[in-house]
């Protein structure tokens, strides 16, 4: 597991100058600038954002998930709804219409070539897939969510239909970069057309870094939600652990007992009824409070504390 780069201790200040990317999460987490010298937790504090969920989502940015893995299991997802909401807005309300008014302004849609014209409608349909996609997200899963903070279930949905028609569709605005590189020969604003270009290679990687905040920290957050719902018969979830628990839970058990098996992540994933990123989740937190890193030491564990008999075992 790679050690998170960046801490609650460290300035805010310092990790912003020292990666300027990170700059974007403030207006997404709803952060102010202005906070002098003041510690990453200090500023989470109060500006009223679980310091947890901020360092998750910052070290996912710098370092991918492994980066994360250490705060993933005291994530607020409440918080993380909100910045997911926030980075939604910054998408549909600034940064797709600015590359739009960028390509306005750069082709030259007068010319007798129609490539122009076609530039402007793929962006178009992209940008209208983004808004169906992100509307989606705003409308259907998020309240599903917060019903689920509640201790109430919606029949009929779960976060693993939404994890499923989660496509990557930032892919065609990667095809509208090609186009613009490979086949615009028109007229117009050569520098804007280069600034436009470059916008649209940031939001490719951006809406790419987005998407996969939500398959490794949302997704499964909500799936172990959902679990503790049913479990909970309609109480109200914690939004954050209120204390870390070193002891296996029912769901971490039922996990080893399918290792111990000789069943892969994804047969595990099949069995149990959840996504194989969520067994992955449930396996990094199963080593790190058992400190046993291997199938043969879980084994071992498992015979010893009576989760499998000797002969369940895949030796």
């Amino acid at each position: 597991m790679i050690s998170p780069k960046i801490k609650a201790t460290d300035r805010m200040c310092d990790i912003l100058t020292e990666d300027y990317q990170l700059l974007l999460m403030l207006g997404r987490f709803g952060l102010p600038l202005g906070f002098g010298e003041k510690t990453v937790q200090e500023v989470c504090q109060e500006g009223g954002v679980d310091t947890d969920t901020f360092l998750a989502v910052a070290n996912f940015n710098t370092g991918g998930a492994d980066a994360a893995q250490p705060f993933r299991d005291r994530l607020s997802v409440r918080t993380l709804i909100a910045y997911l909401e926030n980075t939604h807005t910054y998408f549909l309300d600034f940064l797709l219409p600015q590359i739009r008014r960028k390509l306005l302004a750069a082709i030259d849609c007068g010319g007798e070539s129609k490539v122009s014209f076609l530039i402007l409608r793929f962006f178009d349909e992209y940008q209208a897939e983004v808004r169906r996609h992100m509307a989606y997200e705003n409308d259907k899963t998020f309240p599903y969510v917060r019903a689920l903070l509640e201790g109430r279930r919606q029949e009929g949905y779960s976060i693993e239909v939404y994890s499923r028609g989660h496509d990557a569709v930032e892919r065609k605005l990667g095809e509208l970069k090609n186009i613009i590189i490979k086949y615009y020969q028109g007229g117009g604003d050569a520098n804007q057309l280069l600034s436009a270009l470059f916008d649209i290679f940031n939001c490719e990687a951006d809406l790419h870094q987005h998407e996969q905040m939500e398959d490794h920290l949302f997704i499964p957050a909500v799936e172990l939600l959902e679990e503790k719902v049913a479990v909970g018969a309609g109480e109200a979830v914690p939004d954050t652990p209120q204390a870390k628990e070193e002891t296996l839970s029912e769901r971490e058990k039922d996990i080893v007992r399918c290792i111990v098996r000789g069943m892969t992540n994804k047969e595990v994933a099949e069995e149990l009824f959840i996504s194989v990123n969520t067994v992955l989740t449930h396996r990094k937190n199963i080593a790190r409070k058992l400190s046993i890193h291997s199938v043969a030491g879980l084994t071992i564990y498992a015979i010893a504390g009576g989760l499998v008999n000797l002969d369940e075992v895949r030796l």
